[in-house]
């Protein structure tokens, strides 16, 4: 051992400026930064070559590697990183596994310096020239990077690749390891437009049925393209199969070192949650012993006892006064009051009693029900409450707790004379065809089956705005004056799953189907996440359907209304300013239709009116607010009304309809029907058959495809021209006036309408217009609705208009909005003449293979009506003068 020792500590300090070169290059510093004194350097140069062997050099790298990585694991654990976990990739998952090793093991196997997995693996997949650089802190020490560059070996249609990947830690808390790798290779076609970026996100998994922990490994990917590209689906679906092919390998690999665990064999993660609990099962005479310990109680027996004695050593008196044999009557004042107060007292030991005995029959009869039936199971773990209010002189409340979903309420057992109630107790809802939208929690106060039972605090859990995963382990504040000034809370948990899996989607998309009329397509992994994170829903949610329209408040505004299973939102995007919420369909009281107004731009209104005090997140897109305080919102202007509105009533029966009424429904339209009497041509709304199956091989290639959601809008310069016409004459075209008129007819613009302008902020102005295409210009005869904002330039001396155009009528009108800036300014060379700019782009809703085409139809379309505009408004100026 001391000999060991010596050569150690000789080792140590002859390579003392090597180990130390080592730590001063993972810490992203020079040796050259090392403090180093003047013995050292002068050890350096004295040091024999032979001591600089390869094998000696690898092996303290080696040992330093190891050691320094997990220092850096340890600073890493010591930050503040928060307890959200990075969620998966929108590319989807390619490896999910779990493995028997804990989580601090598998990270250093992965990714520690000394591991040989990433060797290894860049051997099995044939690539050379490998560098796997150290873990280096960069910005201050805030970020974890590391650079590993390879080169790809050659296939049969691409030469070999040089690919660098830089992996970054997202998170490191010992428990939790979350790498992001962001893989490069601008070799490759088109490799400067994008990046892959993959996440290696490692958690503690359950616990084996030997006691030992496990790990989850879950591997998602994504590509990042940092600029525009026709051929983004094509390297979408090179990337996702070699990705996929890749990953193989690595799972085959990992195999090899860690061993796998079998899901099957333990329980899942709910299983193990539920079967911690044990639920408390006091004795009758133990609860009454609790129940019954109280001053009532008590001064009753002694006072009944004390009566009792006093009659045993009491003589009995002569009968005297009114009273005869065997009638008894208090011969004094006191003797009457006495009297009175052992009524009173029996009679309120003897309601007490009848509580016990109705409480103890009500004793979570719902609890240990399992739930039937095969669909959306939710399971509601109550654990125990804290801080419970109290509504009687004792000082304590007997609460019990009732959870209501889609209608079904399921109740606790009452806990006697307790503010810190413990319940553990299960309860299941039977399987529901469509996922719940919330689950309403109320503790109430037990006063008896006849009384109406004390609020103590209640709660809505919204599965909406809330991720499954966040709710198997949560404490609740309760709402309401007495839970918020006793600060009381709930500690749940609940599980929420789908036992059709995947398959509960197609049938519910099929279901909806029948109701519409209309062959629905299922929308995509990307389409749904773009959805979802677009209105911050959950992974569970689906997008149905979406449609273009617009949302009518003070000023119309043109956006985009999705349709899900649970939710109904809008979302638009004009002049940078945007408008986004939705609303649950059980939020919805009543849907109407009302006629085309001029108002509505000739279009039917669908009028949605919300149930008292729901939806007031979403207030802000709210026409108005009745009498009663209900929201009214107003949408119209859809490019196929018969099928959106078809839409929305088939999903607003299904979520917020009840039986009853759905079948009063059903009753009116076979009613409707039979007074009809329509067997020679079927009718769909007033449309006939004929029109209806033109229409849905129209929507076919419009409202069915996936949406790409708002992007931004790049602009350009379509018109520039300097005009011999002074500025305020330009803006006459955007004033209203009866040159604007003429000027609009002229340039092919019909029935031309528009609206006052309307102050939104100061100086800044809004309106509407609303013109049909002349044949010459579309042959289609579409027609336009457009939202003209005007302000004063900034600087200059002159005005900004902007316009947001959405056409109606003509094929792949909803797949676009147009965009146009108006630049209005004076000459300071000229006395009369102004310079006009006019900038253009399109946003588009959804994708299309004809993006080039049409850009390329509507930019020559608007450059020749732009330069009648203007050229008629010339003419128009010089006629006047």
């Amino acid at each position: 051992m001391r000999s060991e020792e010596e050569v150690l500590s000789k080792e140590e300090k002859s390579y003392a400026p090597t180990f130390a070169g080592r730590i001063a290059q993972i810490f992203n510093k020079s040796v050259d930064s090392v403090s180093v004194s003047s013995n050292d350097t002068s050890d350096i140069s004295d040091l024999p070559e032979s001591l600089n062997a390869v094998g000696l050099e690898d092996k303290t790298e080696e040992r330093s590697s190891s050691v320094d990585f997990e220092e850096i694991m340890k600073t890493m654990e010591m930050r503040e990183q928060g307890d959200e976990i990075p969620s998966s990739l929108s590319g989807g998952i390619v490896l999910e596994q779990l493995y028997g090793i804990t989580p601090r093991e598998l990270n250093s196997m992965l990714f520690s310096p000394d591991s040989n997995h990433l060797k290894a693996l860049i051997d099995i997949q044939g690539s050379t020239d490998s560098q796997i650089g150290p873990w280096k802190f960069e910005n201050g020490g805030v970020i974890l990077k590391r650079v590993v560059s390879y080169t790809k070996s050659a296939s049969k249609l691409i030469k070999a690749l040089k690919t660098t990947e830089e992996q970054t830690y997202l998170k490191a808390d010992g428990k939790t390891f979350a790498v992001l790798s962001s893989v490069s290779t601008p070799d490759a076609p088109y490799g400067k437009t994008f990046r892959a970026e993959i996440l290696y996100c490692i958690t503690q998994g359950p616990e084996q049925p030997s006691g030992e922990l496990s790990s989850k490994l879950v591997v998602s990917w994504r590509m990042n393209f940092l600029q525009s590209t026709m051929m983004k689906g094509m390297i979408e679906g090179g990337a996702k199969q070699g990705i996929r092919e890749s990953f193989e390998q690595y799972e085959k690999l990992l195999s090899q070192n860690v061993n796998p665990v079998d899901l099957k064999g333990f329980g899942s993660e709910k299983d193990q949650l539920l079967a911690s609990l044990q639920v408390e099962r006091p004795s009758d005479w133990k609860l009454a012993v609790q129940y019954f310990s109280n001053f009532t109680v008590i001064s009753t027996i002694l006072m009944g006892f004390y009566v009792l004695t006093h009659v045993w050593l009491a003589m009995p008196n002569t009968i005297q006064g009114l009273e005869f044999v065997g009638l008894d009557m208090p011969d004094s004042i006191g003797e009457l009051i006495v009297c009175g107060v052992l009524v009173l007292q029996g009679k309120r030991v003897l309601e007490l009693i009848s509580r016990f005995m109705q409480a103890r029959v009500q004793k979570g009869t719902d609890h240990g029900i399992k739930a039937q039936g095969d669909g959306w199971l939710l399971t509601v773990a109550l654990i125990e409450g804290r801080n419970l209010a109290a509504v009687d002189s004792s000082g304590f409340s007997d609460p019990y707790v009732v959870f209501t979903c889609n209608g079904k309420t399921r109740t606790s057992s009452i806990k006697f004379q307790k503010s810190d109630s413990l319940w553990n107790e299960i309860f299941e809802f039977d399987a529901m065809e469509e996922p719940p939208s919330v689950l309403d929690v109320e503790v109430l106060d037990f006063d008896g089956p006849f009384d109406d039972a004390t609020s103590l605090g209640c709660i809505e859990i919204n599965f909406l705005k809330s991720n499954i995963s966040d709710l198997s382990d949560i404490w609740v504040p309760l709402e309401g004056k007495l839970a918020q000034a006793c600060q009381s809370k709930l500690h749940l948990r609940i599980f929420l799953n789908n036992t059709r899996g995947s398959n509960g989607f197609r049938d519910y998309i099929t279901k909806m189907e029948k109701e519409v009329g209309k062959k629905i397509k299922l929308r995509s992994f990307q389409t749904n996440s773009a959805f979802q994170k677009l209105f911050g829903l959950p992974p569970e949610e689906f997008l149905i359907n979406d449609f273009s329209c617009h949302l009518k408040r003070k000023m119309p505004l043109q956006g985009r209304l999705f349709l899900s299973a649970r939710i109904i939102g809008f979302h638009a995007d004009l002049f940078g300013h945007k408008t986004k919420f939705f609303f649950l369909w059980e939020d919805i009281e009543d849907i109407k239709i009302i006629p085309p107004t001029l108002s509505s731009m000739g279009s039917p209104v669908v009028l949605m009116t919300l149930r008292l005090g729901r939806g007031f997140d979403a207030r802000h897109g709210a026409r108005t607010q009745d009498a009663e305080g209900r929201l009214k919102f107003h949408f119209h202007s859809f490019v196929s009304f018969n099928v959106a509105n078809r839409t929305i009533m088939a999903l607003w029966r299904a979520r917020a309809l009840t039986p009853e009424q759905k079948l009063q429904i059903v009753e009116e339209e076979s009613e409707a029907n039979s007074v009809q009497t329509i067997e020679e041509e079927p009718i769909v709304n007033n449309l006939p058959a004929a029109e209806e199956d033109v229409e849905a091989k129209s929507l076919q290639t419009e409202e069915t495809e996936s949406f790409l959601g708002i992007e931004d809008v790049n602009m350009s310069v379509m018109y520039s021209s300097t005009l011999s016409v002074p500025t305020s004459f330009s803006m006459e075209l955007f004033r209203g006036s009866e040159i604007d008129r003429r000027v609009m007819e002229r340039a092919g613009c019909l029935n031309y309408s528009h609206s006052p302008w309307e102050s939104e902020k100061p100086d800044v102005y809004q309106r509407q217009l609303y013109y049909k295409f002349d044949k010459r210009i579309s042959c289609y005869r579409g027609e336009v609705t457009s939202t003209q904002q005007k302000s004063r330039l900034s600087g200059k001396n002159g005005w900004l208009i902007e316009e947001v155009m959405t056409l109606h009528g003509v094929p792949l009108g909803d797949y676009f909005t147009l965009h146009l800036r108006y630049q209005v300014e004076d000459l300071p060379s000229r006395s009369v003449g102004c310079n006009v700019q006019v900038y253009f782009g399109i946003a588009w809703l959804k994708d299309t293979k004809h993006r080039k085409r049409i850009t390329k139809n509507i930019t020559q379309n608007l450059q020749e009506r732009l330069k009648i505009v203007f050229s008629v408004l010339e003419k128009e100026y010089v006629s006047g003068t």
